[in-house]
């Protein structure tokens, strides 16, 4: 016979996995639309589930905190690229554009002739890469993982941080970018232990 708290508990855990479910289905769709709703809304649910979990004097069952760790990393990973890129656009009022090797365009004088500097290339790799790493560290209990992620990633990217433009574009994407898998990923933390 379940106690009240293993009840609440998977209650809890079923509520939380589906709406990270709903998260993680939203953000495959936000791939695909051109749109930013349906982001808004992955954002929006992963949120107040953040706070749920926050909130909830109770532990996921082992069960279902797998499901919900691996959702939660899943919504992590998948979902930073479209809001760090969004943020990206919004910073830079249109003056970014993507490059044909995946880095991005910068617009430094717009209308100006010639061809525009690609920074960053293969930008959403590493992305995927440091939001898995990130995600994975804080479900795992050990968030100063995210700190080696992120010195790796500087020292990768230094030789092409030399113009103000695209120092800027690296910290606006990497914390957007951190951001979005910190909270799905400190949803699962914070419901499974």
């Amino acid at each position: 016979m379940l106690t009240p708290a293993a009840l609440t508990g998977t209650v809890l855990g079923i509520v939380l996995t589906a709406a990270l479910g709903a998260a993680l289905t939203l953000v495959l769709v936000d791939r695909r639309a051109t749109r930013s709703g349906p982001l808004l809304a992955a954002a929006i649910v992963t949120a107040t589930a953040l706070v749920v979990a926050a909130l909830a004097p109770v532990s996921v069952p082992l069960s279902i905190a797998a499901v919900l760790a691996l959702i939660a990393v899943a919504v992590a990973v998948l979902g930073g690229d479209p809001a760090a890129r969004r943020v990206l656009a919004s910073a830079s009022g249109g003056a970014l554009g993507e490059g044909p090797h995946g880095g991005l365009l910068l617009r430094t004088t717009p209308g100006a002739p010639g061809p525009q500097p690609e920074v960053m290339r293969g930008g959403a790799a590493i992305g995927f890469l440091e939001r898995g790493g990130a995600a994975l560290a804080i479900v795992v209990g050990y968030p100063e993982a995210i700190a080696v992620v992120v010195a790796i990633k500087g020292i990768a990217r230094f030789t092409e941080l030399g113009t103000p433009e695209a120092r800027e574009r690296f910290i606006i994407g990497t914390l957007a970018s951190l951001g979005w898998a910190a909270v799905a990923a400190a949803t699962a933390r914070l419901a499974i232990w």
